[in-house]
């Protein structure tokens, strides 16, 4: 590699006329390096436009210590693609939703006029078109050339006001290929928001990529912007961002393709790709994939592990086709031509219309009340019955089953969608007599009941669950060689102790307490009911603080506005200090988690009502957690904050809801209220309100009592 970089400056220089005969026979390497990447900086600067944006929101990301990054309204860079004015940059540059774009092209006295058409959401790369002809389009570096090791050269126009001055350089090499799942090259040279949509260029002045921020682990216009100036950057080969021009042409924003599996376990690398969950309405489902399928091969070539089928997955769109293999018992079963979904594309949450009692030990739920105009309010059902089995479809389907309990019955229905048949036998409250019921399952509604029944305990949190008995599993089917009847394996349920869990303390501290994390680094609040029973499983409400918001008074205040509806309501809150006073980073995501782990630790939680609250920066990191932390949250509520990121695909076996709250007068309401309309694209159970007379405010009295009562009622089937 290193012969070939220097054979490639030599052609250059020699090229360029820059040195004499003399002086190429005995070249400093280091002079001839810097001529080269001063005319490969030369030969793709009139392609490199320079694009400033006004108006939007304003958009935060942290750096690799944690340090604030703000999108600010400064200028960005961009990449021409073709002669007639289309443009590609980072969709980074845009995630404020900016009102107005101007471009500016070097050699051009005006500026331009630019207009969103689409964006790859997968790739996040931005496609902008202005009004013009004749402009110079950059040579792409075929990716097959493309080598670790190989020079390159950071490119942007966000430091220099003249476009018509050089553009900033960055030095390094190419440090890997096919990183981000497939899709991105990595360089360790300077990436950032300085040269973000710019191109990543050889030393022979083509372009190789263009950069962006990216993450392995999340998706969004700011995934990954926590690794700016860390030596790890990304850029999107510029072979791809062509090869979807055609369809970004089109004005379609193009998605991420889904299968719409889950593999069993957490780890991606060492375990055989078994799959644990398969998404409804999903490819998956509707070619027939079942749990406890294992991947084979993915496009004819072998699969080992989800890390290698994510990988082969990674580069392709929603309605891209694929090929999968997978192995059943003993039985090889091939899917020739799968067509991809998207996260958007799954269903609605299926909704039965009732809200159990909690700490439960008996088989079987009890219906502590009933949603108005519900599948369940159409069949009879009231509350005070017990709903004890349940059956999937017609009675042809099989027979009833006995389920251990609110959660065991609520992962059922969640491999279901609205509409689906179900059969449930109910106990009845009056004289015991039990009945039969057939049902067809609805979407979950956009609202909260007026009124609650108060008591939503039976106190039995720490008693052991009755055991089931040995019968067939009502979802999916048996394996051939499997034995007609086999237990249900149960989960502990919230509250239950595993025999290693440390024992609820009958007596745990109350009332406001100031604490450290158990490393003795970070500080946090608690405030538990003086009333706390351990044998009720208690909501959790994780509070994010706005922006400087952490001090004494502040909690102090903010403990007062929830006192009483945690003493009825049987809430705990906790709220975790930020340690920067300008706000959240996304690496305080592992203190928030220790946080809750001790507070579980050492209180009955319900783990089906755990919520992430949060105002403004501390909405937007609320955001970030429901999605990136679903074991741990269940519910997201925020007010005063956008959802930046783009919406995550829902996981049947992992529910998420939110309550998004806006000013009427807040700058931002309307990007707020976007945010909604992303999160009903993606099938997630949204509550959305507005408070005319509200601006950058908290909650009024109205709005705070739904939200409690939204919080009572998470854990609705």
């Amino acid at each position: 590699m290193l012969l070939r970089n220097i054979h490639t400056i030599a052609i250059v220089t020699v090229l360029l006329g820059i040195v004499s005969p003399a002086a190429a026979q005995q070249p400093d390497l280091d002079d001839l390096r810097q001529q080269a990447v001063k005319a490969a900086a030369r030969k793709v600067g009139p392609s490199v436009v320079q694009i400033q944006t006004s108006g939007g929101t304003d958009i935060i990301g942290t750096g690799p210590r944690g340090a604030q990054v703000r999108k600010g309204m400064g200028p960005t860079t961009g990449v021409i693609l073709t002669a007639d004015g289309y443009i590609a940059s980072s969709a980074f540059n845009f995630a404020n939703k900016p009102s107005s774009i101007d471009v500016a092209v070097p050699g051009q006295k005006t500026r331009y006029v630019a207009k969103m058409v689409a964006t790859d959401t997968t790739r996040m790369i931005a496609l902008l078109k202005i009004e013009a002809t004749g402009l110079p389009v950059p040579e792409a570096a075929p990716k097959a050339q493309i080598k670790i090791g190989q020079s390159t050269l950071a490119l942007g126009r966000a430091l220099e006001p003249d476009v018509n001055r050089p553009p900033s350089i960055s030095e390094g090499i190419i440090s890997a290929v096919e990183r981000i799942w497939g899709k991105a090259l990595q360089t360790d040279a300077k990436v950032s928001p300085t040269n973000y949509g710019g191109p990543l260029v050889d030393l022979e002045g083509r372009v190789m990529g263009i950069l962006v921020p990216a993450s392995p682990h999340a998706e969004g216009e700011t995934a990954g912007i926590e690794w700016y100036d860390s030596g790890i950057g990304f850029a999107i080969p510029l072979e791809d961002v062509l090869a979807a021009l055609p369809r970004l042409k089109k004005g379609q924003d193009l998605k991420k393709g889904v299968l719409g599996i889950q593999a069993k376990g957490q780890d991606r690398y060492g375990a055989l790709p078994e799959i644990a969950t398969v998404a409804p309405g999903s490819a998956a489902a509707k070619a027939g994939f079942k749990p406890g399928d294992i991947v084979k091969e993915v496009d004819g070539k072998p699969v080992l592990n989800m890390a290698q089928v994510l990988h082969r997955l990674g580069t392709k769109y929603e309605g891209d086709t694929v090929a999968v293999k997978l192995q059943r018992g003993k039985e090889i079963i091939d899917h020739p031509k799968l067509i991809l979904g998207s996260a958007a594309s799954s269903l609605n949450t299926p909704f039965l219309g009732i809200l159990p009692m909690r700490d439960d030990p008996e088989l079987g739920v009890e219906v502590r009340y009933v949603y108005p105009k519900s599948p369940a309010e159409a069949a009879g059902i009231k509350a005070g019955d017990r709903v004890t089995k349940i059956g999937i479809g017609p009675a042809a389907m099989g027979p009833l089953v006995p389920f251990a309990g609110r959660d065991q019955i609520a992962s059922i229905l969640a491999q279901l969608a609205p509409g689906s048949d179900v059969r449930v036998e109910v106990v009845r409250r009056e004289d015991k007599k039990t009945e039969t019921l057939s049902l067809k399952l609805a979407d979950a509604p956009d609202s909260v009941p007026d009124r609650l029944p108060e008591n939503g305990s039976l106190k039995k949190a720490l008693e052991p669950k009755k055991p089931l008995p040995n019968v067939a599993v009502p979802m999916g089917e048996e394996p051939k060689d499997a034995p007609k009847k086999r237990p249900v394996v149960q989960r502990p349920a919230p509250g239950e102790e595993k025999k290693d869990a440390p024992k609820k303390q009958a007596k745990a501290p109350t009332g406001l307490q100031k604490r450290t994390n158990e490393n003795k680094d970070k500080n946090y609040w608690l405030f538990v009911p003086g009333d706390y029973d351990p044998n009720v499983a208690y909501a959790l409400l994780v509070w994010l603080h706005p922006a400087g918001k952490n001090k004494d008074s502040d909690v102090e205040d903010f403990k007062e506005s929830w006192e009483d509806y945690c003493a009825k309501n049987r809430i705990i809150l906790a709220g975790p200090k930020a340690e920067n006073d300008a706000g959240w980073v996304a690496s305080d995501a592992e203190f928030i988690n220790q946080v809750v782990q001790e507070v579980e630790n050492q209180y009955t939680i319900d783990k089906q009502r755990a919520v992430v609250h949060g105002m403004g920066l501390g909405g937007q990191m609320a955001f970030y957690l429901g999605f990136h932390n679903r074991d741990t949250f269940r519910g997201v509520a925020t007010t005063g904050a956008v959802l930046a990121n783009q919406v995550k695909e829902k996981l049947p076996g992992q529910p998420l809801s939110f309550y998004i709250i806006a000013g009427g007068k807040d700058p931002i309401a309307k990007a707020i209220a976007e945010s909604k309309v992303k999160l009903v694209e993606g099938k997630y159970p949204v509550i959305y309100r507005e408070i005319p007379d509200m601006g950058a405010q908290y909650l009024d009295l109205d709005t705070l009592e739904e939200l409690v009562r939204w919080i009572d009622s998470m854990d609705r089937l």
